[in-house]
């Protein structure tokens, strides 16, 4: 299977007055990619584009050189994982993943079938109802219904909500297998952790525009380098804020309470200097928190930058 390529040019969707997604542009081939963002980022509004199932308001979005909204040899090419419940609680799991086959037109669909249920470990419970699985089996569930008809793409919207930690390595070990295979395969997350371990590729979003984009590596790195708040319990605040405030790595420091916060120039550096500068003055540290580590605070860094 060789890698198609989904391209998008100057997208835009909006709501009314509201915009969802905001002049993004970006191509990608075989692999996984992964697209990071906080809640109501727009990445759920930017796969459901990929997937033909909403119209750009502005710009184009294509699967190896088609439009992707309402071209029915697109949707036999693009699997789509939604992030909400799209599954009938009274259908059997083997019977809901039989739908989508025949949806598409799979020939050979109860092979086709058996093949997708194996391929998330559904097959020992494919005649339970949907309505007994957990989340996480659900989940399955719905990228077996995505597989069943072997797209080139594969689209999936937030696809690790509400699986055990054996679920996800095993949702991890499958996607990477699958673009080894030759698939091009997009993710969406809130959550950096499970984007690195799987994408080759970083997309990042925030308020619907594209922030950064590149390897985990270089997107930690953003991450990382930019300015750090930290709030610190120690036996002498006082003294250890004049003992740090003049080091190159801290760009301020103000006593809040019974916290001292400090404002870090350089994280990496300024993590180091801590102990060593607190050990030389005689001063414990019995806390040391971040101050600023929400992904939204995290993301709009990144977008001013």
């Amino acid at each position: 299977m060789t890698g198609v390529v989904v391209e998008l040019t100057d997208v835009s969707r909006w709501y009314g007055n509201v915009v969802a997604v905001n002049g993004v542009g970006f191509s990608i081939g075989a692999g996984v990619t992964g697209l990071l963002g906080p809640n109501g980022a727009g990445k759920s509004t930017l796969l459901h584009m990929i997937a033909g199932l909403l119209r750009p308001s502005a710009g184009t979005v294509t699967v190896d050189g088609r439009t992707t909204y309402g071209d029915p040899e697109v949707f036999r090419r693009v699997g789509l994982v939604p992030e909400r419940e799209a599954v009938f609680g009274f259908l059997t799991g083997r019977a809901f993943v039989r739908l989508n086959a025949d949806l598409q037109g799979v020939r050979a669909a109860a092979d086709a079938v058996e093949r997708a249920l194996a391929t998330v470990e559904l097959a020992g419970a494919a005649d339970r109802a949907l309505a007994t699985y957990s989340k996480g089996m659900r989940q399955r569930a719905k990228v077996a219904a995505a597989l069943v008809h072997d797209p080139g793409v594969l689209v999936l919207d937030e696809p690790f909500n509400g699986m055990d930690p054996r679920q996800r390595l095993h949702m991890m070990d499958l996607l990477r297998d699958l673009a080894r295979d030759g698939r091009t395969i997009i993710f969406s997350s809130h959550i950096l952790e499970e984007v690195e371990r799987v994408a080759e590729r970083v997309l990042v979003m925030v308020a619907g525009r594209l922030a950064a984009s590149g390897d985990f590596r270089e997107i930690r790195r953003l991450m990382t380098d930019r300015p750090h708040a930290f709030r610190l319990r120690t036996s002498d605040d006082r003294a250890l804020a004049a003992a740090i405030v003049a080091r190159p790595t801290v760009a301020g420091v103000a006593l809040e309470g019974d916290r001292l916060v400090v404002h870090a120039a350089d994280f990496a550096a300024f993590t180091g200097d801590l102990a060593r500068i607190a050990r030389a003055a005689g001063i414990s540290i019995f806390e040391l928190i971040p101050a600023d580590e929400s992904l939204e605070s995290v993301f709009s860094y990144l977008v001013r930058g």
